[in-house]
């Protein structure tokens, strides 16, 4: 293995011993109870099985073949999870072929960062992957299944998928996503009229038109960002099957891996002889394989939050400086928007997933000798799925990139550097993602712009006062505050001030995620200003220097002066309440730091503690 590689994993394992011996325990445990049918009741049975045809009934009722559990995310009004209106029936048919069954155990949330965007309801979005994570375990919570397939795709939805399968890590789990809408608009150009609205070039038809031709049929977005970003992970992470991720949706390719996704975790089940429970693939070195492949793809840094809150699921305890070591290691492979101005269809015709894992373990980046869904080894993850006389097979995916300008073999990255870095200094502790900032963009030393709200500074621009060089400080967003919410309405702005030719940078206790963009941002900062952080100390013209290279994030003033300063009133109060947020106080109120996972489940004492 790559030495660093090999010594962050060391760490991990070492720091994580006695949380990660607690879960697989408890998981062990959750086997010897029976784990299945076996220990309803008769009544707890017939209730379970009542619903079902005769056939179903039969065998559902002997206790001898697996009884397969559904837990989907779909809706019909958003399109990454429209396709999946389908597939329940798929893999009912493809699951009765094995002589098993597979029941809808239940439904997920599933809410769009993209409708939400810039709107009160994304202040719930962070949280939602909490409650999709307790929604997945009462789906699960009916002690009748001997597997689970999780469909979904989305920002939260994965993540929470996962961190509630993984209170059943004695069962075998698989993924099963959706794919990619075919390409629309090109992105370079949806983002130059993003920036000609934002100056007040076009208007709102002209700009809806190019949305919705960006945003235009079933399926995810096609840009890179965290959905994108979860498919990836759930390959290189062994819980997808191998090339499942970036295949369109409703096509024959498509349909015929949710079949084999079916088909294949009844054989993983303890009534198989390939018994894999998901405990054992989401390990130390599965959720590292993740991180490198976050790092060699430039993909969000939603992620810096989210496979934290993966990993504690799974009793592994992760840290941003984890992150920051791998990403010296890791060199950047990929070019995608908002990192390049291809998309995931341009990405998998390269050479996609099969190439990119060949590549990274070729060069020893990731670990080979994990359990995956597939089998044994990643190996198998080199392969891609094709059909052969409308049958699924897997063939030898390509050694070297159909296209070096969206994909690249370790040999020739684009960066030697992984993308994301631990920026640290008197502001607290935050994150960079350098692959989408030019070079010379990357070092900004100016007086602050404090703002408490994102609206605030949209409107500054708009009256024509954001005109010299600036670091904008937006605090109070973060989970405590008002559910760290995305903070996509600064983008255009801030680009535009850029290529104005002014030196600008962003610092916020909120998300930017897949999508951040061109501008220099530290994001994630914690402690957080609502509780105390220093965020909450900066004043309007306290200069600011952000150095993404070097990795430090300060305000030049001296020490005792800042500390003596109050922290300035917060005005979040009006988050609390409207469009459900109401219902979220107990999440605010648990919510742990965003290194931790920014996460209401589970705190740092109980990963400690087992």
């Amino acid at each position: 293995m790559h030495k660093t590689v090999a010594s962050v994993t060391e760490r991990i394992i070492k720091r994580s011993a006695r949380s990660r011996g607690a879960y697989l325990a408890r998981m062990q445990a959750a086997r010897k109870e029976g784990g299945d049918r076996s220990v309803l009741s008769c009544g707890n049975l017939a209730h379970g099985f009542a619903a079902a045809d005769a056939d179903d009934k039969n065998v559902i009722r002997t206790l001898a073949r697996p009884n397969i559990a559904i837990v989907s995310a779909y809706n019909d009004m958003l399109s990454a999870h429209q396709p999946l209106n389908g597939f329940p029936f798929l893999i009912k048919e493809a699951v009765r072929q094995q002589g098993c069954t597979a029941q809808f155990a239940g439904g997920v949330p599933a809410m769009c960062d993209g409708v939400t965007q810039g709107q009160p309801g994304m202040e719930l979005s962070l949280f939602s992957r909490d409650t999709i994570a307790l929604a997945t375990a009462v789906a699960l919570s009916h002690n009748m299944f001997d597997g689970a397939l999780c469909l979904g795709v989305c920002d939260k939805i994965v993540p929470g998928l996962l961190v509630g399968a993984l209170s059943f890590g004695h069962l075998p789990v698989i993924f099963v996503p959706g794919g990619p809408m075919p390409s629309g608009l090109p992105n370079k150009e949806k983002q130059h009229i993003r920036q000609q609205f934002a100056e007040g070039k076009l208007g709102r038809d002209e700009l809806l038109e190019a949305e919705a031709r960006s945003y235009h049929s079933p399926g995810t977005c096609t840009f890179y960002g965290t959905a994108n970003s979860n498919q990836m992970l759930m390959e290189l992470m062994g819980l997808q099957l191998p090339g499942a991720s970036f295949v369109n949706p409703n096509t024959p390719l498509r349909n015929a891996l949710t079949r084999a996704a079916a088909q294949r975790v009844t054989q993983l089940t303890r009534n198989g002889n390939e018994y894999t429970p998901m405990a054992e693939v989401v390990n130390e070195k599965s959720i590292v394989n993740g991180i490198v492949g976050l790092l060699a793809t430039g993909g969000s840094t939603n992620h810096t939050l989210h496979l934290v809150a993966i990993a504690a699921a799974a009793g592994i305890s992760i840290d941003w400086t984890d992150f920051h070591e791998l990403s010296g290691a890791v060199p950047l492979l990929a070019r995608m928007y908002p990192n390049g101005s291809a998309d995931v269809n341009h990405f998998q015709a390269a050479g996609g997933m099969a190439f990119l894992t060949h590549t990274l373990l070729e060069a020893e980046l990731v670990h080979a000798d994990i359990p995956t869904v597939a089998g044994p080894g990643l190996q198998r993850y080199t392969e891609a799925p094709v059909l052969v006389d409308d049958a699924l097979a897997w063939q030898a995916g390509p050694v070297e990139s159909g296209d070096p300008e969206v994909l690249r073999g370790v040999s020739n990255p684009f960066d030697a550097h992984g993308g994301l870095n631990l920026l640290t200094g008197n502001l607290g502790r935050g994150i960079g993602k350098t692959s989408a900032v030019r070079p010379e963009h990357r070092l900004v030393e100016a007086p602050a712009r404090v703002f408490d709200d994102q609206n605030d500074l949209k409107a500054a621009f708009e009256a024509g006062q954001l005109g010299d060089h600036m670091v904008a400080v937006v605090r109070y967003q973060g989970p405590r505050a008002n559910g760290m919410p995305e903070l996509h309405k600064l983008t255009p702005y801030l680009g535009v001030m850029q290529d104005r030719g002014l030196r600008v940078a962003l610092v916020t206790d909120g998300r930017m995620s897949g999508a951040s963009g061109k501008v220099p941002a530290a994001i994630h900062m914690t402690p957080e200003a609502a509780n105390g952080g220093p965020l909450a100390k900066v004043r309007d013209g306290d200069i600011i220097r952000v150095d993404m290279d070097a990795g430090s994030v300060e305000v030049l003033l001296d020490e005792a002066e800042l500390a003596a300063r109050d922290c300035a009133p917060a005005r979040f109060a009006e988050s609390h309440h409207g469009l459900g947020r109401e219902l979220f106080s107990v999440m605010r109120n648990a919510v742990n730091s965003s290194e931790e996972g920014a996460c209401a489940l589970f705190n740092k004492d109980m990963l400690d503690h087992g």
